[in-house]
């Protein structure tokens, strides 16, 4: 195509002795009957034409090297007539863009020129109708082109200014900022009720049974105190694992705690007869987690294997062994449906179906390894804690709803009551207090070291609410069980709620 293109634009004169050239190049190869010099003089004449061809190309554009191409005014005009067609001859109804506003209707316009008795309004919005060779009617008249010219210019700029309009109001804005930033719900503040001294060392695990009158605790000294809930009196100490226990469960089906330690063991004690009954074996390492379905009679643990077990409570059989961490298996929750979520040092969520003994869902927002959960006791969310942030999630399918943020060191126990009361406790000392449906943290408090006591063991390692949700019981690295209670004489007068709806930016 190019050296057509070349051959083209070469001349008259040139194109003569082109012809020649072909007809002497057609007519050697036969004459010497020797086809590879043949073609190897055709190249060589053909490159020959080529190089003069694109000389005489280059001087006759020369001059106008870079210039661009003339509009022409009839090809702009028919593109503009298809791209009207085109793109508005369906819309019947509704505000027309601007470009139809500038060229209007023609008959109502030359009606207003007139001036009679009868005539319309320039329909503005009407379409101009293209002839058919896909150009615009225009009027033959000059003088009355110019004046429907002006008066379309008018018109344009009328519309240009209706046009222009606000997708929303202010009010409008307003409501839906409103509505995206929800005012929390008022909470009163919280305060140190009662200090429970006994035992040992660090406090690691906290339960509180069903019937709401008493609760269990567990920790670094190896042992199992049962305490009266009211009275806040110690009732029964069991013994039986050789380290740390470092989580505790209580069932709502049968008379039995189960707890769990960093000795590989997993324990369940008959509290009719306050000794151990069964032993469930299968991990190889420690058990930090664990947790009992409320639904079925089936105990979940985790540990440093990496591994979330499942395990009959009635005959210790093995159901699952179900792998997929990369980290040890710090915490762990139940939710209604048969599913488990585990939460591991490698900053994975998993959500696992109990019945085929797999991963439903894998959340990975976490940038560090997660050591809290806690699942709504009336609605289908829960949280995750770890050091960089606590993030709510919708179940079952894991759905991120937002953030809870303000600690500033690792989030050791969450829990949650269904006050919507969310409370977080950090390697810090400092217990959180948030809002559940917002997010809003309206009290923040530090406890305080017993004596005998370092400062800096200020660490709160577990929680839990007891099933009125009016108190909260945590255990400590001071080896002391703080009672905590809302205050009864706060009010929304005495203390109102220090909230400021976060600015958002609408695009």
């Amino acid at each position: 195509l190019k050296l057509q293109f070349l051959y083209f634009i070469g001349g008259c004169g040139e194109g003569c002795s082109k012809k020649k050239m072909s007809t002497s190049v057609d007519k050697r190869p036969r004459e010497e009957g020797n086809d590879e010099a043949a073609k190897k003089i055709k190249t060589e004449e053909l490159a020959e034409l080529a190089r003069r061809n694109a000389m005489q190309a280059k001087l006759m554009f020369l001059n106008n090297y870079g210039a661009g191409m003339q509009d022409d005014a009839d090809i702009k005009k028919q593109g503009l007539s298809v791209k009207l067609r085109r793109g508005y001859a369906s819309t019947s109804t509704g505000s027309k863009p601007l470009i139809t506003e500038q060229v209007g209707a023609k008959k109502a316009d030359l009606k207003m020129l007139k001036g009679g008795p009868d005539a319309e309004k320039p329909a503005s919005c009407a379409l101009p109708k293209p002839t058919g060779d896909g150009q615009l009617i225009v009027s033959g008249d000059k003088q009355k082109a110019e004046e429907i010219k002006k008066q379309q210019e008018r018109e344009a700029r009328r519309a240009s200014k209706d046009l222009v309009v606000l997708p929303m109001s202010g009010k409008e804005l307003r409501a839906m900022h409103d509505k995206s930033t929800p005012k929390p719900q008022w909470h009163a503040p919280w305060k140190i009720h009662k200090v429970l001294p006994g035992h040992l060392g660090w406090v690691r695990c906290v339960a509180v049974d069903h019937s709401n009158e008493w609760f269990a605790t567990a920790g670094a000294d190896r042992t199992l105190k049962i305490w009266d809930l009211a009275s806040g009196v110690l009732k029964l100490t069991l013994t039986g694992h050789i380290s740390t226990i470092r989580s505790m469960a209580i069932s709502a089906r049968s008379p039995y705690l189960f707890t769990c330690g960093e000795d590989g063991k997993v324990i369940c004690w008959d509290l009719e007869y306050n000794k151990a009954v069964r032993n469930y074996h299968g991990h190889l390492n420690g058990v930090y987690s664990m947790t009992l379905h409320g639904k079925l009679d089936v105990l979940a643990t985790g540990g440093r294997d990496a591994s979330v077990r499942l395990w009959d409570i009635r005959s210790r059989a093995e159901i699952h062994c179900m792998t997929g961490h990369q980290g040890a298996v710090h915490t762990l929750t139940a939710p209604p449906d048969p599913m488990i979520i585990s939460g591991s040092q490698d900053t994975q969520i998993r959500m696992w179906d109990i019945a085929e003994g797999r991963t439903v869902s894998t959340l990975t927002h976490h940038k560090k390894g997660v050591r809290a959960l806690t699942y709504h006791p009336e609605e289908y969310t829960f949280a995750s804690g770890a050091r960089d942030n606590i993030k709510k999630w919708r179940s079952p399918r894991g759905e991120f709803l937002n953030n809870f943020s303000g600690h500033e060191s690792i989030v050791n126990t969450l829990s949650v009551n269904r006050d919507n009361v969310t409370v977080s406790g950090g390697d810090d000392g400092y217990l959180h207090f948030w809002d559940w449906k917002t997010g809003h943290n309206f009290q923040k408090m530090k406890t305080i070291a017993q004596p005998g006591s370092l400062e800096a063991e200020t660490a709160i390692l577990c929680s839990a609410f007891d099933h009125s949700g009016s108190r909260l019981i945590t255990g400590e690295a001071d080896k002391s069980i703080k009672i905590w209670k809302e205050d009864e004489t706060a009010t929304e007068e005495t203390h109102p709620l220090d909230w400021v709806p976060q600015k958002r930016k609408f695009f």
